[in-house]
């Protein structure tokens, strides 16, 4: 429907351009953190937090990995799928290691946490791969 003024469409058309815009310089970067608990040699915990930055990251893009996406709909599911590759990417990053061991009444006890601090990292997510780069 047309207005009288014409200007309604005019500014329906610009507030969606920068919308776009807006949505587009700060939809790559995200705070990703993780830990993974292993108890007496068997997988505990593991915890994956992944978010959007509402704000820019302060820094530069580093180091980077390139991670085929062959059907996954979302990031998170892509990366929690194939996350031995994230792993090993992270690992270079520092990624802080914990042990425990205790023996007790000749009974050994150990306990291994891996954790990744909350990290901006800048993701391209295409439909056929995604490259991740660390901000620092």
């Amino acid at each position: 429907m047309r207005s009288r003024d014409g200007s309604s469409s005019f500014l329906l058309t610009i507030c969606t351009i920068i919308f776009l815009i807006y949505s587009n310089l700060y939809a790559k970067e995200y705070y990703i953190s993780y830990r993974y608990v292993v108890k007496d040699a068997v997988l505990y915990n593991e915890t994956f937090l992944l978010s959007k930055a509402m704000k820019k990251c302060i820094g530069k893009p580093k180091d980077e990995v390139l991670i085929f996406n062959k059907k996954h709909k979302s990031l998170k599911e892509l990366l929690s799928d194939t996350s031995g590759e994230f792993i090993e990417y992270v690992h270079k990053l520092g990624l802080e290691v914990q042990n425990r061991t205790l023996q007790n009444s000749m009974q050994n006890s150990s306990l291994t946490v891996l954790t990744l601090k909350t990290t901006c990292f800048d993701i391209d997510y295409n439909k056929d791969f995604v490259v991740i780069r660390s901000i620092k």
